[in-house]
C-alpha cells in the first residue's frame, strides 16, 4: 500500500504592490512627523538664544550706564566743575564715537566762570545706526570712590609729612609726595590702582575747584605740563589763560577768593603775579586750610559703528582712555532729561528735553539744571533667527534720579523767619 502523499505550499513573491506603497507612506508620515517636531524644537531652542542674548546686551549695558549716571556729579554737585576760558583758551576737547572731533558745550555760571557740568547731553552724536535713527552720546563726571583724597599743601611748611599729603607747586605744575603714596604705588587691599598719565584730578578748598589732567610722573612727582596736546587731550592744563589774559576756570583761581571773576568791579581777572607766585595755603600742622585733591572720572558713552562696521556696539570710555565694548548690537540709545530751573526750584520740573540749552517760557534750561536722566536702549541678536530669517530685538526704558543732583528744595520758606 502506498504511503499517503504530502503537498507543501510556499509563496516566494513578498509583499504585494499596494501592501509596499502602504507601509512606504507610514513610514513616511512618521519621519516627516519626526523631522517637523524636530526642526520645530530646533528652532525654539535658536530663538530663546537669540533671545537671551539680546537679554543679556541690554543688561550689561543698561546697568553699567544706570550705575554711572547715579553716581555723576559726585563731590562736584550741581554746578559742575570750572574748566579755562577766556582770552587765547582753546576749546575743551570731548571724547565720542571715533573720528567724531568734537568739543564740550559749556555752562556760563554767574560770575563769567566757565563751567563743565556733571552731566554733559550730546543729542543725536553719535553713530548712525539706521536710516534715520542717529544715536545721543552722555558724558558723566564723578569723583573716583577707590582713590583716596589727599591733603593738597603749600611749599616749605613745618610739621609732619605723611601719605594723606601732597604739596603743590605755586605755579600749579605739580604735586610732591612721599614715594610710598597710594597716588603714586596703588593700594591693592583698597583696589586701588595708581595716577596714570591722563588721568584728571580735581582740586577743591573754599575758593572752589579745578581740574587738571596728569600728563607725566616720577617716584615722589605727578606734573600737569602746558601746551602738552598728547598727554593733556582735554587741553585743561591752561593756566596762562587766568594767569596772564583774563581768562578764569584755571587752579590758579582758587588760591584766594574771588581770584578769577570777571564780572566784579574791578574784575578780579587776570590772577595777580604775586599771587600766581605765592605758595598754596595749608600745612601739615593746618591741613584744613589745605586743598582736597581726588581723582575725578570723565566718563563717556556713546555707540560705536566704526571700529566693527554693521555690528554697533554700547561703548564706555573713561577719560581719553582705551574704550570698552560693553554690548552688542545696539540700534537706538535714545537719551532725553528733567529739569528744574535753580533759580526757582519751587517751579514745575520741565521734562524730556533732548537739547540744551533750551529756552522755554522765558528761562534758559541748562546742563546743570539736569536732575533726571530718561534712557531708551534698544538692542537686536548677532544673528537671524531661523523661523522668522530676522533679528530679534528687544528694548528697554528706564528713568534714573541722578543722587548727586537730584535734591531739590521745592519749598519757599523765605516768608517764615527761623525755618
Amino acid at each position: 500500500m502506498r504511503p499517503p502523499v504530502t503537498t507543501m505550499f510556499s509563496r516566494d513573491d513578498g509583499f504585494t504592490l499596494t501592501e509596499l506603497l502602504v507601509s512606504t507612506t507610514i513610514m513616511l508620515l512618521v519621519a516627516g512627523t519626526t523631522l517637523t517636531t524636530f526642526k520645530n524644537a530646533v528652532d525654539i531652542n535658536d530663538t530663546a538664544s537669540q533671545l537671551g542674548d539680546t537679554n543679556q546686551n541690554l543688561r550689561a549695558g543698561t546697568n553699567t550706564l544706570v550705575r554711572d549716571l547715579m553716581m555723576a556729579g559726585r563731590i562736584i554737585a550741581n554746578g559742575g566743575v570750572p574748566v579755562p576760558s577766556g582770552g587765547g583758551a582753546a576749546a575743551i576737547a570731548r571724547p565720542g564715537p571715533p573720528g567724531s572731533n568734537l568739543t564740550f558745550s559749556v555752562v556760563a555760571d554767574d560770575d563769567g566762570t566757565t563751567m563743565l557740568p556733571a552731566i554733559t547731553p550730546g543729542y543725536a552724536l553719535g553713530a548712525p545706526v539706521n536710516p534715520g535713527n542717529t544715536t545721543d552720546i552722555v558724558t558723566i563726571l564723578t569723583v573716583d570712590e577707590f582713590m583716596p583724597m589727599l591733603k593738597g599743601l603749600g611749599a616749605n611748611t613745618p610739621g609732619t609729612f605723611d601719605n594723606t599729603m601732597a604739596v603743590i607747586a605755586a605755579d600749579g605744575s605739580s604735586l610732591t609726595m612721599l614715594n610710598t603714596s597710594p597716588w603714586l604705588v596703588g593700594d591693592t587691599t583698597n583696589d586701588t590702582s595708581p595716577i596714570n598719565v591722563g588721568d584728571i584730578i580735581l582740586f577743591k578748598n573754599t575758593n572752589g575747584m579745578a581740574i587738571q589732567t596728569v600728563t607725566s610722573k616720577d617716584g615722589t612727582h605727578i606734573y600737569f605740563a602746558q601746551n602738552d596736546s598728547t598727554n593733556d587731550w582735554f587741553h585743561l592744563n591752561q593756566r596762562n589763560v587766568s594767569a596772564n589774559t583774563g581768562g578764569t576756570g584755571t587752579v590758579f583761581c582758587i588760591k584766594a577768593s574771588d581770584m578769577c571773576d570777571t564780572t566784579a568791579v574791578p574784575a578780579t581777572s587776570p590772577v595777580p603775579s604775586a599771587t600766581v607766585n605765592a605758595a598754596w595755603s595749608g600745612t601739615p600742622s593746618n591741613v584744613g586750610a589745605g586743598t582736597a585733591l581726588m581723582r575725578l572720572l570723565m566718563i563717556t558713552y556713546y555707540v560705536d559703528n566704526t571700529t566693527t562696521p554693521g555690528t554697533p556696539r554700547l561703548t564706555r570710555m573713561i577719560n581719553h582712555f582705551t574704550p570698552q565694548a560693553l554690548a552688542g548690537v545696539v540700534e537706538d540709545l535714545d537719551l532725553t532729561y528733567d529739569l528744574v530751573d535753580t533759580a526757582d526750584p519751587t517751579a514745575a520740573p520741565v521734562q524730556g528735553l533732548t537739547t540744551l540749552p533750551q529756552t522755554i517760557g522765558g528761562i534758559t534750561y541748562t546742563a546743570n539744571m539736569i536732575k533726571k536722566v530718561n534712557i531708551h536702549l534698544g538692542v537686536r541678536s548677532e544673528q537671524l533667527s531661523k523661523p522668522t530669517l530676522s533679528y530679534v530685538r528687544n528694548h528697554i526704558t528706564t528713568a534714573v534720579g541722578v543722587r548727586s543732583l537730584a535734591s531739590t528744595d521745592r519749598y519757599d520758606t523765605s516768608n517764615s523767619p527761623g525755618s
